[in-house]
């Protein structure tokens, strides 16, 4: 279990008033918490614990802690969180993991300053309770071994070839939980790579699909990881345009490096690519995995529709698991975007993440584009992808796009989730620049194997062409800050300029050799170039000297060619501006440094094979010490530099913090598991090691041919670059040489050829720090202007004018030049002497100069006169390809060769017996396309071949003396000398020839420079020679160095350049004056192959050894499968120039190339291993190097051999001279130099015993023998004579000594060869195996604990079998079966096992459990692969075959230990028994083969499913019936016993197949695995039958085995050499091992489980169990097929008992049929409905809803039923008193439902279905016009739902939270209807608004829940049809608001508007009240007032009359009364001239 005691905490800055604290933590998604604590320094010391159950800790585990206050305002204020690595415990599960001060971070995942201590430990069973006797059972010891071997290691990707590969992806959909929506009908669409799959259609927002899809794949590994796996749930329902619910996208490279590559049981956030905004849409719960050849698929052991508690959690959980994060790519602008040559791109920028793509607007004609916009990704962290891809794309046409260039930003490298390191490191998220990133494009790198720490592989991702750089930022935030994804920048973009000011760069390279390469017929040269900068293809650039001379390649003498270079070496400068990333570089130098000293001395670990050597420990010490002083020494602080970016910063933190924990672990290292510590270390510092900021682009070295590029080497400029800070700072290689290998670009070249080895000396650096730039001691930098004068014969004259096309001057190629007066000084450059001439003596080297042996050729050439007859030709002596040459009379022999045999006629080809062939002559040639060798007339010429060998002389001078000597001849100066005569294009030559017509002289002239100003003199050579550049020169040095950003984002078109020749260049060489000769001895000792299926023994071995341009074979060897030379190749005066320091620094490798020659003579290419020399300066402190073990490979990164070799470079001197040579060391042998003999191995006398059991699987022979070679010496074994019926051998040990090397690097090889004797004495090696090392088998003959193998007792005397007859019997006949017999049976104890908590609960299940594999029984470690007894060896031929490389297998074992030479000594025991009769074999044996079940088979139908059965084969017997197959299905339950006869080991290996049904065409072959019966039979370990947990006679789990556990021990003891055990007469004591053990130690108390067995045999029976033998179990089987070897076709769940009949009969068999389900019938009555949302708007404004219920069981939506309509309900609430019955098939076990149904109509075969039993209640409005209206919906699973509300007042919504808030008191409790039978109450419904879910009504039902039987007896109808009973259901009284309105109309017109409007009607009322009367006052105030203060006396009557009435009339009214307009009823009408008179008072008032 884990334990967490949570100390304290400090809140930072402090609360006011104090919090109450409270710590919540998380671990697997279960929640557990701490008190309430008041104040800010709370102090908990709680301890919280977490039970790991059977799921130990792995690497990615974790802690999140959260701490809150519960006191706040504002509910659970969160205040900080932390996640805590638990990856140290599970590599050191005894310490204690203590946190002190962790800092916690906020919500935007930035640093607090709050902080909190805990210390976290790991506790077992040991830990808890402390047992008695543990040094006698071992068991637990055993398993906690196991649970260690079992725990993944680091996370090491293995190596992945470049070859084509058989790839697997599995996805696995289980189910989807809270999608958002309403009435959903979901499917799900899964695109793996470019095959679309396509689940059922369900119903409801959480539906359950138990689908798996599976895709195969034939792929480079690269290419297949950047397949994209997508997956859609979709709304089947809905417009296709609107259907997508969600998605979750990754990339299959993410899947593979996962753990077990596989994302196992995970729940998927859905998300909506195209809204930002949207969040999370639902989950998904799926299983992903994708598996190469050799990849074993996780067992999942749950069953699909789990729905534990952790799984709910993990949706419903606070702390959501998957955030969602959005990616902001600011894109600023890009520069020198090239695509074609005076071609203007119009570009745009494509962003790529997990398939979704991004682009930015498109800017027309431009190479610089401005772009400045925002594009914003959707993602989920962690992020499920690898890497970023962008592209820029050219949109000159619409929508035409032509890719410009790539590049791949790693996630990795920009992101961190702090598991690079095992401490407390939160990680950090994405983040980058804003930086430059460098575009390629063109051809492509072919795939190789990555160096550790690179980047993604450069093969698949990007080309080799430099294509311009992007510069843009990436900022990640947790919330999202815009609604669209995209959006544009402003202009205003001056934060960040500082990242674009330029310096210039000088990049110089000195070429030092250039060896190993083909036979280039043309002239050669190298271009250096960074970026644009140096590509003489690309003229927009000021030109640079960027390539060295031409250059012929020479033969070396032996294989290879080389370049002549000597004492001249070219050199090349380039400058270039870029931005000053120094502080960045230096860093990554500096990790660079640590990581190559580390990797340095691991690789002297590992070739020390020998654990006790005395130089092991020494080399450990050195490799600590050294890593501990690299990680204490600091990086360069990222803080403080001004230009450094938030990754810059953030990086820096992490490698700090890696660099302290190295440093800590390597303190505390102890010299245990060296290798695989260091590995680990390594890892994790490769992790951290990219840089993904590095804006300067690599060096490319491109070897050049014909202006074509032909090979190319691209160099990190990192690794070159100067710092002036100090020299760890500079890079690796900084003006220091090193060997650069050539590559063809993908596609091109020679297979597994390396073009080119190259040497070069590199710096790269500020051109300000250059002033004093000595890249090499003892070379001087010279500098030439060269250009070459031609002329032609003309009229027999030398002159200009037979040129014709050619120029006056040009360059080596014939291109134009200018000549020597139009020639000018660079700036900063003066003449240094005038022009003279100098021959290239190089370019005029002879190819043949190196060689021994020339042929030589002249063809004679005849034509027909007039005549007919054949007479000379006008050119009579020619080449082959018609070109004159001298006759062969006048061709002399140069000097220093001799001719053994003169010229000769070629006569073997298609010639005549004069070698004669003839042909029609085509003009102006006059040579004949087509040769034939019969004459015709019509042939007007012919031709015959003269040859001759000449042989070179044995003179003084080897030759590469020779060659020296031609190239530095003296050369007399003098204008009219020094022509070379030869063609343009051809070899030119010193001397005149016949056919000479024209020649050349190359003139040269030195320029020196000026004085200093202050950067070196190399890097002023800007520009050609022919222009005036001073000023303008000055004018590119300004305005390069202030060019800003503002100036780089201005759009700006580049015009064409004003001259476009080829640039006039100087050429610069480093000149070496002092040669120094070296001696190179190489000592080989012995090669081993790797790859055993593909060669089993070298044919004529030898190896070729490499040294720049030497070269040596050793001897070859007869075909061995271990050749072991014991040679010295020695090379003595070997011509270095370089310095001898320099060389000591940086020597050239020697490469040894492993070759084989057949027997024809014909060579083969094997493999090639690479490394440095040890370099003697001083012969006096020269010390032997030792033998180390080096890879051989036939590519870069693919290891395939391995050979035993050193080599040492020793430099002759004076002092070499005078004393004692190193050669006389080397002692001469037979024409060789073999091994000094302080180098060869240690002979010791060894013994080598064999254990000789048999050969198995051997076809047509008939007789074999075994014969074993060892060393020199040989052993064999007698003939098998009856090998057909018993294939063992008759003699069972071999014993021989021999002398043998005791160093384990010299380890001897043992080499076992079958041969068959034949007729006629005939002997014919059938197969053969090699053991590689005897190392493993090596022991200690004296020790006192050994026991040696012992055969198994395979029968039975009479009386024991007697008394095990009668205690069978007697204990059956007390049997009480009956109460038991349907309670459990068999696939219990299989739910038990698995861990399965939905399973029946048995109170005696620990006394019946088993173990379940998820591998095989010889997968398991402590069962040593079942070969304890002897050991399987598989045989092959020595050249095997692909398709089927084993030809057998030998059955054997070996020991081996020191023998006394002294006869006299005493001799060590053997380690073998000998057998003198082997009375039990062959065995006669019954098996019985249980098949339980298939996992994720693999799909064979076009629906991809398939149709499995099962076919057994055991020898000639086949069992197995095609008609039991189970239809549709991966998932097959079988639950098949078979049972058959065997003779082991006639019959040893059981086939178990799965085919494929199908009812026309013949079936596939699923898969298939092999079981090899015979070493179950002969193991130690108990395999033949696996022990029960308990022992019972008789009942549901009765005893499998023919003997009891007291025989089974006895016989274990026997096997291991102990006495007998001794039991006391009860049984319940026994004396076994020198122990005496009790029952009451296992057995406590009584057990109470029924049918247990004797107590003698039950304590047996616990003593077997403590030996580690085999269990009861269920073993996982992997599936192999022969179409896709080594990839996964599913599993097969099986075991297998054996049975030898001479043990006696058997039990009865167990039964493990299927279950099968259980009808019932669900009964569910709808009461009512309360408070459901009310939809329509009637015509009174009021709000209704016409109700009614449907409802329907997950997986039979074809049943729905739906209830009657409540209309009109106006409250929410319905009435319906309706019944819903659905019948199922339920399985209790697994608590699923099970359908079995036709999918089609057409469709053969049913499929079944399984899915968890769960009720949909779905409350409807019902519109007669529209569609209905959803209200709401309601899911219950049967099996566990909660209890329902007795009042609807108590119902609500988090009824249905899985996991709530509240107190755990308060929770609702669940239960299973299936228990409670029935249930009555209310529960709520809900509907999803704006993204949430909601309360939308609530519905009262009665569930019930009844047998198939139960329901016949009680019937009832649907609805309130009859039966109608049980209850009977009356029909509800419902009110028919309808006819209500005719009924009481007054009535119903007060109730609606009343009801709506009382409010209004009542303030209406009070405010026209008010109203009335204050008008009343304002109008009748001013008559009133007028009336009593004036008093007039009116005497018209009739408007007095009037007025007053008016008056009163107004007085007297009420609210509801009359305007003034009104006329009282009782006034008479009035006149106009009334009224007038009427007016006049009023107005006058």
């Amino acid at each position: 279990m884990l334990r967490l005691v949570v100390e304290s905490a400090k809140i930072n800055p402090p609360l006011t008033p104090p919090p109450r604290a409270c710590v919540s933590v998380y671990f697997r998604d279960i929640k557990k918490k701490t008190c309430e604590m008041e104040g800010n320094n709370p102090t908990w010391n709680e301890t919280l614990i977490w039970h790991l159950w059977n799921q130990p800790l792995q690497n990615d585990s974790f802690l999140q802690v959260i701490l809150r206050d519960l006191g706040s305002i504002k509910k659970e204020r969160f205040m900080g969180l932390a996640t805590i690595l638990l990856k140290p415990l599970v590599k050191k599960p005894r310490n204690v993991l203590y946190v002190k001060d962790m800092t916690l971070l906020n919500h935007s995942m930035m640093p607090t300053d709050s902080t909190i201590t805990l210390h976290v430990a790991l506790m077992t069973n040991q830990d808890i309770e402390k047992t008695g006797n543990e040094d006698l059972l071992d068991i637990t010891a055993q398993e906690v071994t196991r649970q260690k071997l079992m725990i993944p290691s680091y996370a090491v990707h293995k190596e992945l070839s470049s070859k084509p590969q058989h790839f697997q992806v599995q996805v696995k959909v289980f189910e989807a939980r809270q999608l958002m929506g309403n009435n959903l009908k979901p499917l799900v669409k899964v695109v793996i790579g470019s095959q679309q799959f396509y689940t059922r259609t369900k119903m409801g927002n959480n539906p359950f699909f138990n689908e798996i899809f599976f895709q195969n794949f034939y792929e480079v590994p690269a290419k297949f990881f950047d397949d994209i796996i997508l997956i859609r749930v979709m709304n089947s329902s809905a417009m296709r345009f609107n259907s997508e619910i969600g998605r979750f996208q990754t990339d299959i490279g993410f899947i593979y490096h996962s753990p077990g590559h596989t994302l196992l049981r995970k729940w998927l956030g859905l998300c909506q690519s195209n809204d930002p905004r949207s969040g999370l849409r639902g989950y998904l719960k799926a299983t992903i995995c994708a598996l190469g050849v050799g990849d074993q698929a996780l067992v999942d052991q749950k069953l699909p529709c789990g729905a534990d508690d952790t799984d709910i959690q993990i949706f419903k959980s606070t702390i959501v698991p998957i955030n969602t994060a959005y990616l902001q790519f600011f894109i600023y602008c890009a520069e020198d975007l090239h695509l074609k040559k005076n071609h203007l791109v119009s570009p745009v920028l494509e962003v790529e993440l997990i398939g979704e793509k991004l682009k930015t607007q498109v800017k027309t004609q431009t190479e610089n584009p401005i772009w400045n916009q925002i594009l914003t990704f959707q993602i989920q962290l962690p992020c499920l992808s690898s890497y970023i891809k962008f592209r820029v794309l050219d949109g000159y046409k619409r929508n035409t796009w032509n890719e410009i260039g790539t590049v791949s930003l790693s996630l990795n490298q920009i992101s961190s989730t702090g598991a690079e390191t095992e401490g407390m490191y939160s990680g950090f998220l994405p983040c980058f620049g804003p930086s430059f990133l460098t575009l390629h494009g063109g051809k492509k790198a072919p795939f190789q194997i990555q160096e550790e720490g690179t980047s993604i592989p450069s093969s698949v991702k990007d080309g080799l062409a430099y294509r311009g750089r992007v510069f843009l930022e990436l900022v990640t935030h947790m919330k999202s800050h815009q609604d669209v994804v995209m959006k544009d920048l402003s202009q205003e973009v001056t934060n960040v300029e500082k990242h674009q000011n330029r310096q210039k760069y000088g990049l110089c390279v000195i070429f030092l050799s250039c060896t190993m390469m083909p036979n280039f017929k043309d002239l050669i040269q190298f271009e250096v170039s960074i970026g644009h900068y140096g590509n003489k293809m690309d003229l927009n650039y000021k030109p640079v000297i960027s390539t060295t001379q031409y250059s012929p390649v020479i033969y070396d003498g032996n294989t290879y060619h080389y370049v002549p270079w000597y004492n001249t070496k070219p050199v090349v400068a380039v400058t270039s501006y870029w931005e000053d990333v120094s502080f960045r570089l230096n860093c990554l130098n500096l990790l660079h440094f640590t990581r190559d000293r580390l990797k340095a001395n691991l690789y002297i670990l590992k070739s020390m094979r020998n654990p006790r050597d005395p130089a092991l420990l020494a080399q450990w010490k050195k490799l600590l010490s050294e890593l501990l002083e690299d990680c204490k020494r600091p990086l360069p602080c990222m803080t403080g530099q001004p230009k450094a970016t938030k990754l810059d910063k953030k990086r820096w933190q992490l490698r700090s913090f890696l660099l302290q924990e190295l440093a800590q672990e390597a303190k505390e290292a102890q010299p245990r598991d060296m290798v695989a510590t260091v590995e680990g270390w390594l890892y994790r510092l490769n992790a951290v090691l990219p840089e993904p900021q590095v804006s300067l682009p690599d060096v490319m070295i491109w070897l050049m041919a014909k202006e074509q590029r032909v090979a190319y080497a691209q160099v990190p400029a990192h690794s070159i670059l100067f710092s002036p800070t100090g020299a760890l700072h500079c890079g690796k290689f900084c003006g220091k040489p090193q060997t650069i290998l050539l590559q063809y670009p993908e596609g091109e070249g020679q297979k597994d050829a390396l073009p080119v080895h190259l040497q070069v000396c590199m710096w790269l650096g500020n051109v300000t720090d250059s002033s004093d730039l000595q890249l090499l001691r003892g070379g001087e930098l010279v500098v030439y202007a060269e250009t070459y004068e031609n002329q032609a014969k003309y009229k027999d004259q030398w002159g200009q004018q037979g040129l014709y096309h050619c120029p006056n001057f040009s360059d080596v190629l014939g291109h134009k030049a200018l000549s020597k007066e139009d020639f000018k000084e660079p700036p900063g450059w003066r003449w240094q002497g005038k022009w003279t001439v100098e021959p290239q003596r190089r370019l005029l080297l002879n190819t043949d100069i190196n060689k021994s042996q020339v042929l030589e050729e002249v063809y004679e050439n005849q034509q027909r006169d007039i005549t007919g007859a054949w007479v000379p030709a006008a050119t009579p002596n020619t080449d082959v390809n018609g070109q004159p040459v001298e006759a062969r009379e006048k061709v002399k022999c140069p000097q220093g060769w001799h001719v053994k045999k003169n010229w000769t006629v070629e006569l073997n080809h298609a010639v005549d017996n004069e070698g004669w062939e003839y042909g029609v002559g085509i003009q102006p040639s006059g040579l004949a396309p087509v040769w034939n060798s019969v004459e015709k007339t019509y042939y007007s010429c012919r031709r015959r071949r003269w040859a001759r060998v000449r042989l070179r002389d044995h003179g003084k001078l080897n030759m590469e003396q020779e060659t020296l000597s031609f190239l530095q001849l003296p050369w007399q100066e003098g204008e009219e000398e020094g022509w070379e005569y030869g063609t343009v294009g051809s070899k030119f030559d010193l001397n005149p020839q016949p056919q000479s017509r024209f020649r050349r002289r190359c003139w040269h002239r030195r320029l020196a420079p000026n004085k200093d100003k202050g950067i070196a003199p190399i890097f002023l050579l800007e520009g050609s020679l022919r222009l005036d550049l001073k000023q303008q020169a000055e004018k590119d040095e300004k305005r390069m160095a202030s060019q800003s950003l503002s100036k780089t984002f201005r759009n700006s078109w580049r015009p064409a350049p004003v001259d476009t020749q080829e640039p006039h260049l100087p050429f610069i060489y480093c000149v070496f004056n002092k040669p120094h000769y070296y001696q190179l001895f190489c000592y080989i000792y012995q090669a081993r192959n790797l790859m055993t299926h593909q060669i089993q023994t070298f044919q004529g071995p030898f190896i070729r050894l490499i040294f720049l341009n030497h070269s040596q074979c050793t001897q070859t060897l007869s075909s061995s499968a271990a050749p072991t030379w014991a040679q010295t190749l020695v090379f003595q005066h070997l011509l270095l120039y370089e310095n001898p320091e320099d060389t000591r620094e940086s020597p050239p490798l020697v490469v040894l190339e492993l070759w084989q020659r057949d027997s024809q003579g014909k060579e083969s290419f094997w493999g090639r291993s690479m490394w440095p020399p040890v370099v003697w300066l001083n012969a006096q402190q020269r010390m032997l190097p030792p033998m180390r073990w080096h890879p051989l490979a036939k590519k870069l990164g693919e290891e395939e051999g391995e050979i035993l070799a050193s080599c040492e470079l020793i430099l002759e001197t004076e002092v070499l001279g005078e004393k004692k040579l190193p050669i006389l060391s080397v002692p001469w042998k037979n024409g060789v130099y073999t091994l000094p003999k302080s180098m060869q191995p240690t002979l010791r006398k060894m013994a080598v015993e064999i254990l000789v059991w048999g050969l198995r699987n051997m076809k047509q022979v008939r007789s074999p023998q075994l014969l074993v070679e060892c060393w020199e010496d040989a052993l064999q074994t007698e003939p098998i004579r009856d090998f057909q019926t018993n294939p063992n051998f008759a003699q069972s040990v071999l014993f021989f000594t021999l002398f043998m090397p005791t160093e384990e690097a010299y380890a001897v090889p043992l080499v076992l060869k079958v041969v068959d004797n034949r007729d006629f004495g005939q002997r014919t090696t059938v197969g053969q195996a090699n053991i590689d090392s005897l190392q493993t088998y090596f022991c200690d003959p004296w020790a006192s604990d050994y026991v040696p193998p012992r055969l198994p007792k395979l029968s039975v005397n009479k009386h024991q079998v007697l008394d095990y007859v009668v205690e069978k019997f007697w204990f059956k006949s007390s049997k009480d079966k009956e109460e038991y017999e349907h309670e459990v049976d068999w696939w219990s104890k299989l739910f038990w096992a698995t861990g399965d908590t939905k399973s029946l609960k048995y109170k005696d299940r620990d006394y019946h459990t088993l173990k379940v594999y998820d591998c095989e029984l010889e997968a398991v470690p402590a069962f040593q692969g079942l070969q304890d007894f002897c050991q399987t060896f598989k045989l092959y031929r020595e050249q095997p075959k692909l398709d089927s490389p084993v030809v057998g297998e030998f059955k054997g074992l070996f020991r081996v230990y020191p023998f006394p030479e002294n006869p006299e000594d005493p001799k060590p025991p053997r380690q073998f028994l000998v057998w003198p009769d082997k009375e039990d074999f062959p065995q006669q044996c019954l098996v019985r083969v249980y098949v339980v079940q298939a996992i994720n088979l693999q799909p064979q139908d076009y629906n991809g499913l398939c149709d499995p059965y099962v076919i057994l084969k055991l020898g000639q017997t086949t069992l197995g019936n095609r008609e039991k197959y189970h239809p549709n299905t991966l998932n097959p339950i079988f639950g098949m016993m078979f049972e058959l006869s065997c003779t082991i080991p006639l019959e040893k290996d059981l086939e178990i197949e799965l085919y494929d049904f199908d009812l026309l065409s013949p079936d596939d072959k699923i898969g298939t695995t092999v079981i090899d019966l015979e070493n179950r039979l002969l193991s130690g370990f108990g395999a033949r039958c696996g022990l029960s947990q308990s022992y019972c006679q008789s009942g549901p789990f009765r005893w499998r085995d023919q003997v009891p556990p007291s025989f089974l021990l006895e016989h274990h003891a026997k096997r291991k050499g102990l006495p007998p055990p001794l039991f006391n007469p009860e049984g319940d004591s026994v004396y076994y091992n020198g122990k005496k053990f009790r029952l009451q130690r296992f057995e406590p108390k009584t057990p109470a489980a029924h049918y247990l067995g004797s107590k003698k045999e039950r304590l047996a029976l616990y003593l077997l169990h403590t030996q580690g033998l085999v269990p009861e179990h269920v073993e996982t089987r992997t599936l192999y097929s022969n179409s896709q070897p080594g990839i996964d076709q599913g599993k097969v769940q099986m075991w297998v008992d054996i049975f030898p009949k001479k043990l006696g009969p058997p039990g009865p068999p167990v039964n493990i049929k299927p279950r099968k389900p259980k009808r019932y019938e669900l009964r569910c009555i709808i009461w009512k409905t309360a408070h459901v949302d009310l939809k329509r708007v009637s015509l009174s404004k009021e709000k209704m809803s016409d109700i009614y219920v449907k409802g329907w069981l997950l997986g039979l939506e074809k049943d729905m039923q739906k209830t009657d309509i409540h209309y009109h309900s106006l409250t929410g609430e319905g009435s319906f008193n309706w019944r819903f019955i659905f019948t199922l098939d339920y399985l209790a076990a697994e608590q699923v439902c099970v359908l079995s149904e036709k999918d089609y109509m057409w469709s053969l075969d049913p499929t079944e279905m399984k899915f968890p039993a769960r009720l949909i209640i779905q409350v409807w409005d019902n519109d007669v016009f529209f569609t209905d209206d959803f209200l709401g919906v309601l899911e219950l699973d049967l099996s566990d739902m909660p209890l329902p509300a007795q009042h609807a007042q108590l119902c609500s919504i988090r009824m249905m939270e899985a996991g709530p808030k509240w107190p755990h008191f308060l929770q609702y409790q669940h239960f299973s209807l299936f228990k409670k039978k029935t249930v009555t109450g209310w529960w709520p419904c809900q509907v999803l608004e704006d993204g949430t879910w909601r309360l939308s009504g609530k519905v009262k039902m009665t569930l019930e829940i009844l047998s198939e039987k139960e329901a016949l007896i009680r019937p009832a109808g649907r609805g309130q049809s009859e039966p109608n009973q049980y209850p009977t259901l009356h029909p509800p009284l419902r009110t028919n608001t309808l006819l209500s309105w005719f009924r009481s109309p007054i009535k119903s017109i007060c109730y609606v508007f009343w009801k709506r409007y009382r409010f209004k009607i009542i303030v209406g009322l009070i405010m026209m009240i008010v109203g009335l009367m204050l008008f009343s006052f304002m109008y009748s105030a001013p008559s009133y007032l007028a009336m009593s203060w004036i008093k007039p006396e009116l005497r018209l009557n009739a408007p007095i009359k009037i007025f007053t009435n008016i008056i009163d009339l107004l007085n007297t009214s009420n609210a509801s009364s009359s305007t003034l307009t009104t006329q009282h009823p009782n006034l008479e009408p009035t006149t106009g001239d009334e009224l007038k008179l009427l007016q006049r008072p009023m107005n006058h008032l």
